[in-house]
């Protein structure tokens, strides 16, 4: 799986209030070429969204957001949610997901939040709200002394700044959610989130080639 999120490079975070629009939009991801999506549990319509989307389109990866308890992460994984983000450390979480087998990305922007991923066994973790907390030089600085972590950083991150994050060794894929905004879902403009899904994805081919395996530097 984190193969597969590295080979997208970019991870759509998705926020649905109605669960009716999980159809259009997950035909919008994959055929903007980014099959993948984190649907956050915002909303009410999240845990029947992930189960539209895992049900209509089998060749998507489909986690869950913004997940705050246990119970949400029990929900999000009866509907099939393949991963778990949550946007701190939450012990809790982490252990239960762990103990159950679930891949779970914790927000971490601190040593000691990073030391408790590590400490687990977590290779692959948040870093949230990437921009406020110092960006590329931030994560760059986090993995001198704890060598081999990598990250999936979020917020802030756009157009403008994407390719900085995509150059670096050090991150995975970046989430995102400027393809997916709210206004674009509610006016129905599913072309438009295609060609922002499109545009994001030939970003990603351009700066790591069809794909890179960032971890032994080997272009696939």
């Amino acid at each position: 799986m984190i193969e597969k999120i590295q080979e997208l490079g970019v991870v759509p975070v998705v926020v649905l209030e109605d669960a009716k629009d999980a159809l259009a939009l997950g035909r919008a991801l994959c055929e903007g070429g980014l099959p993948c999506a984190e649907v956050t549990f915002r909303t009410d319509a999240a845990e029947e969204s992930i189960r539209i989307m895992v049900n209509e389109f089998p060749e998507m990866l489909v986690g869950a957001g913004t997940v705050l308890t246990i119970e949400q992460v029990e929900r999000a994984v009866a509907a099939g949610a393949k991963f778990i983000v949550s946007p701190g450390f939450d012990s809790e979480i982490v252990d239960y997901c762990l103990e159950k087998g679930i891949p779970v990305f914790p927000g971490c922007v601190t040593p000691s939040e990073v030391a408790g991923a590590v400490k687990r066994g977590l290779k692959v973790i948040k870093f949230f709200p990437a921009e406020q907390f110092g960006g590329v030089a931030a994560i760059k600085a986090l993995t001198a002394p704890y060598i081999g972590l990598k990250f999936m950083p979020t917020g802030g991150i756009g157009p403008k700044n994407l390719k900085a994050y995509l150059e670096c060794e050090e991150i995975v894929a970046c989430g995102g959610s400027w393809m997916v905004k709210g206004d674009l879902i509610r006016a129905g403009e599913f072309d438009q989130i295609k060609n922002l899904t499109a545009k994001a994805a030939a970003m990603v081919k351009d700066v790591r080639g069809e794909y890179i395996d960032i971890e032994n530097h080997k272009e696939k």
